[in-house]
């Protein structure tokens, strides 16, 4: 399982229900790498988004019974998601908060989006020991003018116990 967020520096992962934040590149690079995979997410992400993300087996984390949404399949626990799962490894888990905090102690690789900048928000990433993740791939981005912010690519695999 991988853990996929773009995260800003105080931890921040959202805002009302939104990304705080507009950058191009990591919505791009969220897209290559979980197309042809199973993403699971929580009901809000789901309603963030709208629709079935393409390409990928849709998997909705909720605790409502007789939950049905277009274009996805319902779980009741994480456990239940990652039985569902068909398409190819890794499964990804793709938000919200909750999620991400049940899924982080079962999770093998990080694809995280390290922004920069501090953002005010009601989401954040859990907090994790970085002693127990070895950092494999970085990718700095620098702002394109005076405006913006750095944030960098950064992928992290479990250190081996």
């Amino acid at each position: 399982m991988a853990l996929i967020a773009a995260v800003a520096r105080n931890g921040v992962i959202g805002a009302s229900n939104t990304l705080p934040w507009h950058l191009p590149e990591d919505l791009n690079r969220f897209r290559t790498l979980t197309s042809g995979h199973t993403v699971v997410m929580g009901r809000k992400t789901w309603e963030s988004i709208g629709k079935p993300l393409p390409n990928r087996q849709n998997i909705v984390v909720s605790r409502q019974a007789g939950l049905c949404l277009a274009g996805a399949s319902v779980a009741h626990s994480l456990e239940e998601a990652l039985a569902f799962a068909v398409m190819p490894d890794p499964v990804f888990v793709i938000g919200g908060e909750a999620l991400y905090r049940s899924a982080l102690p079962f999770a093998a690789v990080l694809h995280l989006t390290e922004i920069e900048r501090d953002f005010r928000g009601d989401a954040r990433f859990p907090a994790f020991d970085r002693a127990a993740w070895r950092e494999i791939a970085r990718e700095v981005r620098e702002p394109a003018s005076g405006e913006g912010f750095a944030y960098h690519f950064a992928t992290y695999e479990r250190a081996p116990a």
